[in-house]
C-alpha cells in the first residue's frame, strides 16, 4: 500500500501488474481489499490502480458534507499525482456513480467504463432510508448497519456457504470511519443524475445482480438504455456485491470487455 496527498487529504492506493491502465473504485463501507480477486485477474494484462475513496480505509476521513463532484476531484487528483492521463475505470454501487460523473467530468482521461451494481439515481422514497441509516451509524458507528447491509448485500446461499468471506466483508464495513460513511452516505442520498449521462460516449458496460434488492436490475437497465452503446449484462444468483458473491463471472465480464 502507498499513499499520497490530493484534493486536500491522503489517498491510500496499490498498484500491480502491467499494460494498460485500469482503475477500480469500491463500494460504501468497503475498501480496496474489496477487488482483491479482480486485480488478480487483471494483473497479467493491465496496471491495475485501486484506491480507498474518501472516509474509507487508509484514506482520510474528515468530518462533514461530501459530495460526488469531491470524489471525482479525489480520483482526478489521484490520477494527476500518479501521472496516469487514461484510465480504464470499473466502479461498483458508489464506485460505479463515481465512475459515471467521472466520465462527465473528465471524458479525455477515460477509456473504457464498467458500472457494477449501481444507479444513476436514488428516488426520493429511499430517502428515509438512507436518512435511517445514517442516523445508526451517527448513535452506534458502522458496526449498527453491518447485519442490515449484509442482508442486501449477499444472498442466503452465500453467506451459509461462504461464512469467512462474509465475515471479513462485516469487518470491513464495521471498520468503516462513522465520519467517511456519513459524508459519502449524504452524497449518494442525494445522487440524481440520469438526465446528464447521455453525453457520456466511452464504451460502456454495466453489470447488475439478479437478486440485488438495493440497486436492482431495473436500475442498470436505466443506465444502460440512456449511456449511448452502452451493454447490459445480469449475473444470475448474485445480490449486491457480484463481485464478491459470482467472481468468475464478474471477472470474466470485465476482463473480456476492458480487452475490447
Amino acid at each position: 500500500m502507498k499513499s499520497i496527498e490530493a484534493n486536500g487529504i491522503t489517498i491510500n492506493y496499490k498498484i500491480e501488474g502491467s499494460g494498460p491502465w485500469v482503475t477500480l473504485s469500491h463500494s460504501l463501507t468497503c475498501d480496496l481489499t474489496m477487488w482483491d480477486a479482480l486485480a488478480v485477474a487483471l494483473a497479467p494484462t493491465f496496471t491495475v490502480l485501486r484506491y480507498d475513496t474518501r472516509g474509507h480505509g487508509g484514506t482520510s476521513a474528515p468530518e462533514g458534507a461530501y459530495s460526488f463532484d469531491q470524489l471525482t476531484a479525489d480520483l482526478t487528483g489521484l490520477l494527476d499525482t500518479l501521472e496516469i492521463a487514461r484510465t480504464h475505470f470499473v466502479g461498483l454501487s458508489m464506485g460505479g456513480m463515481i465512475g459515471q460523473l467521472f466520465a462527465l467530468a473528465a471524458p479525455q482521461r477515460l477509456e473504457r467504463l464498467v458500472i457494477a451494481n449501481s444507479t444513476s439515481r436514488i428516488p426520493p422514497e429511499a430517502g428515509p432510508l438512507w436518512d435511517e441509516r445514517i442516523a445508526i451509524v451517527r448513535a452506534q458507528g458502522c458496526a449498527g448497519v453491518v447485519e442490515g447491509t449484509l442482508g442486501r448485500w449477499f444472498t442466503p446461499g452465500f453467506r451459509s456457504a461462504q461464512p469467512l468471506e462474509a465475515a471479513r466483508i462485516a469487518k470491513l464495513i464495521a471498520d468503516t470511519p462513522a465520519a467517511g460513511y456519513i459524508g459519502c452516505a449524504g452524497a449518494i442520498r442525494a445522487l440524481d443524475i440520469t438526465a446528464r449521462i447521455g453525453a457520456i460516449r466511452a464504451p460502456t458496460l454495466v453489470i447488475a445482480g439478479a437478486d440485488d434488492p438495493g440497486t436492482p436490475p431495473a436500475m442498470s437497465e436505466v443506465i444502460a438504455s440512456t449511456i449511448p452503446g452502452a451493454r447490459l449484462e445480469i449475473i444470475p444468483s448474485a445480490s449486491h456485491l457480484s463481485c464478491i458473491e459470482q467472481p468468475e463471472s464478474f471477472n470474466r465480464l470485465v476482463a473480456s470487455f476492458l480487452k475490447g
